[in-house]
């Protein structure tokens, strides 16, 4: 099974999972063959992307990653808590604490965990979704720089409320993968660390840590981030990771830029490692992530094609791959596989969305 775009869809794709609308009425049972001709009806059912049963993903080990696992579980929660938290947060404190303790269960009953992100989400989901990634792997870096249990909590807690000023700004931020934003416009935008932050100021249950996340997760460690352009001496741990972690997931699904493959986001946040992220960090952040996720269509520097099978956990950055073309652009009848940790001179160039 692989993960991918509705636009990726060729024909003739069997359907891995049931596909669900965004009332969540089922569109299409699992088994069902994929026609080309679904593309545009989906599209406009704002479905961004669905699992397949096809000859590329024979191999590709069934490893969605904690991403995932975690938005399919608790992305109607995180939906419907942070929607009625604006009226009344205090209710929400139970719940959110719950949703807190599955995501560190999750993070630690996995004894290596490598982070996946695939790049594709429902555009509805957006906002949900990215909250619980940029607490998740928050959780994970925060928990491998041993930091106490809890202050792992409160900065998951600020992980998850991050983004809740978004919900008082006021412009339409619908498709804002797609849509571009006037100098006002995203004058407007940077206020929702203001605005999340009178949300939640009186709220006596939650911790300062988390507090002042939602207000600086856009600081950075030159001084080129917002609101108060902090320097690294100014900018506390938890802000740091949270920043750290915003950045790349925001990078990934393209809120408010162009969107990056996962490999090209890592690239600039090492790109920035010691500037404007914080340099040890930085280290445990790259070492976390799958830069390549299960079912990567992927090109190497010898010109083949391939598609990642599993994940190397000591080096996620050399992954497991099966040759399906070779150099001339031929397709492979043999089973040819590669593990990068072994052919030391065989690397990935880049991954082909496309194919």
């Amino acid at each position: 099974m692989r993960k991918i775009p509705v636009g990726a869809i060729k024909g003739n794709e069997m359907l891995a999972r049931d596909l669900y609308s965004l009332n969540d009425k089922m569109l299409l049972p699992a088994g069902t063959k994929i026609k080309k001709e679904y593309i545009n009806h989906l599209r406009q059912l704002e479905v961004a992307y669905i699992y397949v049963e096809d000859e590329l993903s024979y191999g590709v080990v069934d490893d969605e990653g904690t991403e995932s696992v975690l938005s399919d579980r608790c992305m109607r929660q995180v939906r419907e808590t942070l929607n009625r938290f604006i009226y009344n947060g205090r209710s929400q404190a139970e719940e959110l604490a719950r949703i807190i303790g599955e995501i560190i269960k999750e993070v630690l009953t996995q004894k290596e965990v490598i982070y996946s992100l695939s790049g594709v989400r429902q555009k509805s989901e957006q906002l949900y979704c990215h909250s619980i990634s940029v607490c998740t792997l928050s959780v994970l870096i925060a928990l491998k720089m041993d930091l106490p249990r809890a202050k792992v909590k409160e900065i998951a807690l600020g992980g998850i409320l991050h983004d809740i000023g978004y919900k008082c700004v006021s412009v339409d931020m619908h498709h804002m993968d797609e849509k571009v934003f006037s100098e006002e416009e995203h004058k407007e935008l940077k206020k929702h660390v203001i605005y999340g932050y009178n949300l939640v100021e009186k709220e006596t249950w939650l911790p300062p840590t988390a507090k002042e996340i939602i207000i600086a997760h856009h600081e950075l460690c030159d001084k080129s981030g917002y609101p108060f352009r902090l320097d690294e001496a100014h900018m506390k741990l938890h802000n740091k990771i949270v920043s750290l972690c915003d950045t790349f997931d925001r990078l990934v699904y393209g809120y408010f830029t162009k969107p990056m493959k996962v490999h090209e986001a890592i690239e600039y946040i090492v790109n920035n490692q010691g500037k404007k992220f914080d340099n040890d960090m930085v280290a445990i952040f790259i070492k976390s992530l799958a830069a390549y996720p299960n079912g990567s269509i992927v090109r190497t520097n010898e010109q083949q094609m391939g598609i990642v099978l599993h994940q190397n956990h000591n080096f996620p950055s050399r992954p497991v791959i099966r040759i399906i073309r070779d150099a001339k652009g031929r397709k492979c009848d043999e089973w040819i596989i590669k593990d990068l940790t072994k052919n030391l001179t065989l690397f990935i160039e880049d991954t082909i969305e496309i194919m």
